[in-house]
């Protein structure tokens, strides 16, 4: 077999056997097939797509590459859930403990976070003590034992897709549904899930900006996952505003808090409630969506599901002390109130603008090397569709400095005011089951 003659056939639009598309990835791996070739051959699916059965193959091509994380000594069924990202996306923080509060076991490895805010491993080490550094039989023993625990991500899972995705970023073929579905799919499955719930986002603060990338993204990997044998859905979800109001470490953790207690945010506990139903109807925890959103209800309702989060927390080293006191979480030194310079109605926050503002403060990573800084952030007083006053607070600074102009300005360029009220925005755009 030789890889030009595969670069022919995929460019000549053709479709690659799984023999063929595993010889390419081994040979990827383990450096006997160079940058350049894999590059022209990225940059053929680039244009000319790949059939379904392409996309499982080099999904499980890339699963196969590295460490496959077995999952097998945890009792019951297993339902993984993955965001494509977003700002101020506290789902995972809010989900874990709630299905797990049901019965449905929670085995999460989750990353570290580039761009607005941390990942959810960060966003849990703002709670003194916490830490994801378990090994796997203790992990499993947790999740047994509590329907929960959250573990960093194995440093040769998927190698694969690691060194495909940084020759995609510097070859300008990022955007491509076939090779995005399959990069976030082969982690989902060699992260060892029975079912996998994923949110897709849409809009401005989302990785796919229109409704219609959105939905073929989705349906691209909902097949997949259909088709190598696991169980999977996908939400749409909107992310032209940040979800929730905080963004920032510490203040969604605070904010997670609120929405287990049955406080927080309205799109946020929406969000999470539809989810979670998927996750606990996928784990077969209840015969209907509508059974199981009413069990996540009373878990919220009877406290069971802010109890979890405690013992979540408290199993991995955190002092679970900050459920019931968040002012133990790190705290930043100064707080600026972004005032409305006029009577109006918030017609648009711009989520990932808003999301980098967020970063300047330190809340995110420019860099792998930049150190977070867990106590900064925003807290947003307004969404779209609100009515503002002239010198009411918009949005809530929290700064470790005190010259926060730069911040400000980004923040005044992107949220409008209007004088017509607008309508805000739908949170769910639809469900994809095949």
């Amino acid at each position: 077999m030789r890889m030009v003659d595969l670069i022919e056939k995929k460019r000549d639009g053709l479709e690659l056997s799984s023999e063929e598309i595993n010889f390419i990835i081994k040979g990827y791996t383990d450096g006997s097939i160079p940058d350049y070739q894999v590059s022209a051959l990225t940059m053929a699916i680039y244009f000319k797509g790949m059939t379904e059965k392409e996309r499982a193959d080099l999904t499980m091509a890339m699963v196969e590459s590295g460490d496959q994380i077995n999952l097998s000594q945890i009792q019951g069924i297993k339902v993984d859930k993955h965001s494509t990202g977003g700002v101020g996306d506290t789902t995972t923080l809010v989900l874990g403990p709630l299905v797990a509060s049901v019965g449905v076991p929670v085995a999460k490895m989750s990353g570290r976070g580039l761009g607005h805010t941390g990942g959810t491993i960060d966003k849990l080490e703002a709670v003194k003590g916490f830490h994801v550094e378990i090994e796997n039989s203790e992990f499993i023993n947790l999740v047994n034992k509590n329907k929960i625990a959250v573990i960093g991500q194995s440093g040769n899972l998927t190698p694969a897709d690691k060194k495909l995705y940084a020759l995609r970023d510097v070859t300008a073929t990022v955007d491509s549904i076939p090779l995005i579905a399959s990069s976030i799919m082969s982690k989902k499955i060699a992260a060892g899930a029975d079912a996998i719930v994923l949110d897709v986002k849409t809009g401005a603060g989302a990785f796919m900006k229109t409704l219609e990338d959105s939905k073929e993204l989705a349906r691209a990997m909902v097949r997949i996952g259909n088709n190598v044998g696991r169980k999977t859905m996908a939400v749409i979800s909107d992310m032209s505003q940040p979800l929730g109001f905080a963004i920032g470490n510490a203040l969604e953790v605070k904010e997670a808090i609120d929405t287990l207690k049955g406080e927080g945010p309205e799109d946020l506990t929406e969000l999470c409630l539809t989810l979670g139903s998927h996750m606990v109807y996928l784990a077969e925890k209840a015969s209907s969506l509508t059974e199981a959103r009413e069990l996540l209800e009373a878990s919220i309702k009877d406290g069971s599901a802010l109890e979890k989060l405690k013992v979540f927390l408290s199993s991995q080293g955190g002092d679970a002390s900050i459920v019931d006191d968040p002012s133990k979480l790190p705290q930043a030194k100064y707080t600026f109130e972004l005032e409305a310079k006029e009577d109006g109605f918030v017609s648009e926050i711009v989520a990932d603008e808003v999301g980098t503002a967020a970063m300047l403060l330190g809340a995110g990573r420019a860099t792998k090397e930049s150190v977070i800084d867990l106590a900064v952030g925003l807290v947003l007083r307004k969404k779209i569709g609100d009515q503002v006053k002239k010198g009411e607070s918009i949005v809530t600074i929290y700064s470790n400095f005190e010259d926060v102009n730069e911040v400000k300005e980004m923040l005044y360029n992107n949220i409008t005011l209007t004088s017509a009220k607008a309508e805000a925005p739908i949170l769910i755009h639809g469900e994809i089951t095949e």
